[in-house]
């Protein structure tokens, strides 16, 4: 999807419908001290695949916790996760009480839920 900004007259449309009269007006209740009026100063910007590589660079400098002792987590850290389970999660019947009324196709469902969360 391609990003296109509004146009002037999306702004004006978009103001007038919630009844401000300009973009600033929006911010009139942001004291002006903490208003910011200059361009922030940021490095000049860089290409997808140089951000991926400075933010790799930069991970670097985090503590790998599968190689130090960690107790984040409250024990439930230093467990596997298999691939299946981000394509599992996200399917309605583990998520939702909802199981299909035949029985048949219900105890399925219901013994497929109970080896996943019991695993």
């Amino acid at each position: 999807m391609r990003y296109i900004p509004h146009t002037p007259d999306d702004q004006k449309t978009m103001l007038d419908t919630i009844g401000v009269g300009s973009v600033e007006e929006l911010f009139l209740t942001i004291p002006e001290n903490l208003r910011l009026r200059e361009l922030l100063d940021l490095p000049a910007p860089l290409a997808e695949c140089e951000l991926k590589e400075r933010l790799e660079s930069l991970s670097q400098a985090n503590t790998n916790l599968s190689a130090v002792s960690s107790f984040v987590g409250g024990g439930i850290y230093n467990h596997y996760v298999p691939a299946a389970v981000d394509h599992l999660i996200s399917r309605s019947e583990f998520y939702t009480a909802y199981t299909p009324y035949q029985p048949e196709v219900s105890q399925g469902t219901l013994q497929t839920i109970f080896e996943f969360q019991t695993m």
